[in-house]
């Protein structure tokens, strides 16, 4: 059988908390498991509220739309992070400026930030946000970019959807900022199925998406719209999914930086080979990417993929950036190049805390077998 990426990882407990729900009556997007739900998630990002939707991109939309960002502004966003980052900015008719990435973490380059909002602000462009990315669950250097941010008077809306349960200066991801966003999808730290999550402290801005995420209905009897809305909102099963995952999750995180510990030792006596994020403790260890020199290794990343892949072992390369996507040819960047040689170098492997440890031997003796068979071996 394959070996996947990050496969969801449930039980007993999520089919308890489902039946639960079911029984209840309450199967609609709402319900006493969506409003839990919401409150035990403000309490883990360490804000004020929460507004649960059906997607990680669904609440960057309303964040955006929170914090002002309209037609016509510019939107600094990382160039190395999924679509959906970028997607978002353009639902609101604002067009994403990507910048070049740190490349220990793969997290945004924040002096990279300073000059492009100073280079926009001098020529009079409006900025509506910067949206920073935790990328594979490593959060981005907010004791850096935050004053940034603030020195040009920008807001900064978070998106966290990779890095729940991850930490920065023992602060929580999701909690930078004046809006946070967490994803729920099949494949991340812990999953609703699909969904995701606005995270602020900022309570007017969580009424606002509130109200937006449910058509924009008025408090009326009959059916009210002044303007256009989104049927955006979590459903109360998925929601009791939801909390039966966040109560494991701990645990899943550690299964995850276990596994990331086993293959720091196993690559650690190769030369070339980094761990993207390994110093990072507080990291949520979602998915392990390793980077690979050639010229030091030997061998390519993608010759590591193509050996795993004919033993049925899923690997990725790391995104590919946001200015080389046929999408956006032609956005505005300020690029140093770290993107693209992450890109082309980088490779995520196996990572989810549902692999058991019949998996995991597998994974691990496929990639000793791939570098004991190298010119030289492995330095082991």
């Amino acid at each position: 059988m394959t070996i996947h990426l990050s496969a969801p990882d449930v039980g007993p407990l999520e089919e308890s908390y489902l039946i639960a729900a079911l029984r209840s009556g309450w199967v609609a997007p709402v319900g006493p498991d969506l409003d839990a739900f919401e409150r035990e998630l403000a309490l883990r990002a360490g804000t004020q509220g929460a507004v649960a939707v059906s997607s990680g991109t669904a609440a960057l939309h309303l964040a955006l739309l929170g914090v002002g960002v309209g037609p016509g502004d510019a939107v600094v966003v990382p160039t190395l992070t999924f679509v959906a980052t970028a997607n978002a900015v353009r639902y609101t008719g604002a067009r994403p400026v990507f910048v070049d990435c740190d490349p220990q973490s793969g997290n945004v380059d924040v002096a990279l930030v300073a000059e492009v909002l100073a280079r926009l602000r001098a020529r009079g462009q409006r900025v509506g946000a910067v949206v920073p990315v935790d990328l594979f669950g490593s959060c981005a250097d907010y004791t850096a970019l935050l004053p940034v941010c603030a020195s040009a008077e920008v807001p900064v809306v978070e998106d966290a959807a990779e890095a729940l349960g991850a930490t920065h200066g023992g602060r929580a991801a999701g909690s930078f900022g004046r809006a946070g966003v967490l994803s729920f999808n099949g494949n991340k730290i812990m999953t609703t199925s699909g969904g995701g999550t606005l995270v602020s402290d900022d309570l007017a801005l969580l009424a606002r998406a509130r109200h937006l995420s449910t058509q924009a209905r008025e408090p009326a009897r009959h059916y009210e719209h002044r303007e256009t809305g989104y049927n955006y909102r979590l459903s109360n099963l998925l929601a009791a999914l939801g909390r039966a995952q966040l109560a494991r999750l701990d645990g899943m995180i550690a299964r995850r930086r276990q596994l990331r510990d086993r293959y720091a030792k196993l690559f650690a006596p190769v030369p070339g080979v980094t761990l993207l994020g390994a110093d990072d403790g507080g990291s949520n260890c979602w998915l392990t990417a390793l980077t690979v020199d050639p010229e030091r290794s030997g061998w390519r990343a993608d010759e590591l993929a193509e050996h795993l892949t004919a033993r049925d072992i899923e690997t990725r390369p790391v995104w590919k950036p946001m200015h080389r996507q046929p999408a956006y040819a032609g956005a505005e960047s300020l690029l140093t190049g770290v993107a693209d040689g992450l890109f082309a170098d980088g490779l995520v492997l196996p990572s989810g805390s549902a692999l058991t440890e019949r998996q995991i031997t597998r994974v691990l003796g496929a990639i000793d077998d791939f570098l004991t068979g190298r010119p030289g071996g492995a330095a082991r």
